[in-house]
């Protein structure tokens, strides 16, 4: 994290956000394999610095990485099967039999957690009978004090049918030392497999990191601020968060009604106990931050406002209507975070309904906020998402990163196909040109934002069936693939975008 007053000039980058999950591959889902790192490479010949992601967590109910199993474990899904294969812990006809999903375009995730999780289990039960996991497993735990409970979560999950922990018996609901330590007994070597999991994939990111590193391309992050309710978070570190003693939710985060949503969002996860975590100095919030910056270089942090003051809905409540806003701690918590000397660069989230407090918490940290392009062509001279051409100054940029859309709106594209007329009339005279929608990325490539960074879809002018969240929906998000064909296509208008 940088100094709360940042110093100018700014150094300027542009990128791509491509979720990881997104890559093409052979086995149904992007991996941290060579895919990753020709990406980076074309990135890198291209003029762009920065590969955007979407969390990297373990997804559960729904696929959506931001509601995650734990907030500091990664996705075994990607962990890159060739090279398991190379290794020997697998063969090419163990992988090719598997069914991880026909559509070279989308994540089938049912197929991945029937197929994928079982071979998984091959290649450590090959790793073990080698000798190669205890040794390797414990020098791994002392560098990831999250690891025990993330894997014994895991573990108990399994074993109890996959009902989310909050439904366990008391024993193991509460982690009773005496349900625990039978459970740990009983379940040694399916908690080992987890461990397993976590060092293979710490081996396999480092080495992409590395290649970053050489090729001067920043990976950021995104970290969502809220964790799932069936989660290792929520139940390894229940105090951090308003549970009753059953480890029932107290209230729901959500937002209130708006324009686009009537009732609000109502979004399920527990509310922080704010009070509780300052008295312990932010234990939780700290060790989150500085996971994410093992990992990344730059993060994005999700609803920022959510710092300042977050909307919290009575539990059992049917929408958001009936919410009420609750003072948060960021101030504090980021002035302990500059503390520790956290090296990773924040991006806040400051979208949505904005307050003066969110404002001036911002201003505090010195963390850049977003321009979302898509909400910029209004005749609102205020409108936070306006920017302007670089002068080519370093002096004059300004502290926001600017996209075209995030992963919650739709593709450039299919967005111009719904605009109205003054929308159009305003979008041409920014850009300077009656080639559109694709002037909107030249525009936003050349704007006085440090930072700009362009979705891979509306990169390739893909439509509506690129989109990749629709909010407030349950089904059909967070599966767009690239196919091995648009990948190269990706590659070839990265070197027009950004040249």
């Amino acid at each position: 994290m940088k100094q709360a007053t940042a110093q100018k000039p700014y150094a300027r980058r542009r990128g791509v956000l491509l979720p990881l999950f997104s890559l093409p591959s052979r086995f149904g889902i992007g991996t941290l394999g060579r895919e990753a790192f020709g990406f980076i490479d074309a990135l890198s010949e291209n003029g762009a610095s920065i590969w955007a992601i979407l969390p990297t967590g373990v997804t559960g109910y729904g696929d959506s990485p931001y509601q995650s199993f734990s907030s500091f474990a990664l996705n075994p899904y990607f962990l890159d099967l060739e090279e398991l294969i190379e290794e020997g812990l697998l063969t090419e006809e163990e992988c090719a039999s598997c069914d991880m999903g026909s559509d070279p375009g989308r994540v089938d995730y049912g197929k991945l957690y029937e197929d994928r999780i079982p071979l998984l289990m091959t290649a450590f039960a090959r790793a073990n009978g080698r000798g190669e996991t205890d040794g390797a497993i414990a020098e791994f735990e002392k560098t990831a004090p999250w690891l025990n409970d993330y894997a014994e979560f895991m573990a108990i999950k399994t074993s109890e049918g996959g009902i989310p922990w909050y439904e366990w018996g008391p024993g193991l609901r509460d982690r009773d030392p005496g349900a625990m330590a039978a459970a740990r007994e009983k379940l040694e070597l399916e908690i080992r497999f987890h461990k397993y999991l976590q060092m293979k994939l710490a081996e396999q990111w480092s080495r992409l990191q590395e290649h970053a590193l050489r090729r001067a391309v920043l990976i950021m992050g995104d970290l969502p601020i809220y964790c799932a309710y069936d989660s290792a978070d929520c139940w390894a570190y229940r105090g951090n968060f308003r549970l009753d003693k059953a480890g029932r939710p107290k209230e729901a985060a959500g937002v209130p009604p708006d324009y686009f949503c009537e009732d609000g969002q109502l979004w399920g996860n527990p509310t922080y106990d704010w009070y509780r975590m300052k008295k312990d100095g932010f234990k939780f919030w700290l060790s989150r931050l500085s996971r994410a910056a093992e990992l990344y270089d730059m993060l994005r942090i999700d609803h920022f406002r959510g710092f300042a003051s977050y909307y919290a809905v009575p539990a059992g409540a049917p929408n958001a209507r009936e919410g009420r806003w609750r003072r948060a701690e960021g101030a504090r918590l980021f002035e302990a975070a500059n503390e520790m000397g956290l090296s990773c660069e924040i991006i806040a989230e400051d979208l949505g309904f904005i307050t003066g407090d969110v404002v001036r918490l911002l201003n505090k940290t010195g963390f850049a906020g977003m321009q979302v392009m898509e909400f910029a062509f209004d005749d609102d001279p205020k409108n936070p998402h306006k920017n302007r051409r670089w002068n080519g100054d370093p002096r004059t940029l300004r502290n926001k990163i600017a996209y075209t859309g995030t992963h919650d709106n739709p593709p450039l594209a299919a967005w111009w196909e719904e605009a109205d007329e003054r929308t159009r009339e305003l979008a041409e005279e920014y850009a300077g040109t009656d080639d559109l929608p694709g002037g909107i990325i030249a525009a936003t490539v050349a704007c006085d934002a440090r930072y700009a960074v362009i979705p891979a879809q509306d990169i390739l002018l893909l439509g509506a069936e690129a989109r990749m969240n629709t909010p407030a929906t349950a089904a059909g998000n967070w599966t767009w693939r690239l196919t091995p064909e648009a990948m190269a296509q990706l590659k070839e208008r990265i070197k027009l975008t950004f040249n």
